[in-house]
């Protein structure tokens, strides 16, 4: 090193050494800037600790539930995140006389925004979260039927809903054209606030 600094000493003479010394170090304090206090930051590859990585969004502890149809106390809940259906229909008093058990399955685990609907004995049992399968739309409130086109069979998929409901559904439809909007059902013979308040979450209307 000490030779080749003679030699460019011979060469460009005292002088040119120095600026060529200057011109370096100007280099090299351009690559490595300096912050308020004077100390060189070097970039992230050169630090001996690299940056830790963002740490994972944590899972929820709990999960908020809305309990409908044949239980004691109807409503919103909130249990822990691993529960299962059996313990949210706990918290809502338990199951009715009127429940039909075999329509619900109990061993499923919540999720959060899940709504559970027990139909009672002889009312048809939508294809619900309850059942323990993947929900058919994407707010998770169970199978969605077209008002406006659904057949029979498929009107009577919804609670509350039997052969003689769905035959007056379809003759108002034909009768009076599509409907409009949910509460348009209260129009129907047989169907009060009760009723399309159990069917509302099932209804898909323009």
């Amino acid at each position: 090193m000490w030779e080749q600094v003679q030699e460019l000493g011979k060469r460009y003479g005292k002088v040119g050494v120095l600026l060529l010394f200057a011109a370096a170090a100007g280099l090299w304090v351009f690559r490595h800037p300096t912050d308020e206090k004077g100390q060189v930051v070097l970039p992230a590859a050169e630090t001996d600790a690299a940056q830790p990585e963002a740490k994972k969004e944590e899972a929820p502890k709990t999960a908020v539930v809305d309990v409908k149809g044949a239980v004691a106390k109807p409503g919103v809940y909130e249990v822990a995140a691993d529960a299962r259906i059996r313990d949210v229909i706990a918290l809502a008093g338990g199951l009715t006389d009127e429940a039909d058990e075999t329509k619900v399955n109990l061993a499923a685990k919540v999720r959060d925004e899940m709504m559970i609907y027990v139909p009672a004995k002889g009312e048809a049992a939508p294809a619900s979260e309850t059942t323990g399968a993947a929900p058919k739309d994407e707010a998770g409130s169970g199978p969605q039927v077209a008002i406006n086109t659904a057949t029979e069979e498929e009107l009577m998929q919804l609670p509350g809903i039997g052969p003689a409901k769905a035959k007056a559904i379809i003759a108002y439809r034909e009768e009076h054209g599509p409907f409009q909007r949910a509460e348009d059902l209260l129009n129907v013979t047989g169907i009060g606030e009760k009723t399309l308040e159990k069917l509302k979450p099932y209804l898909l209307v323009p």
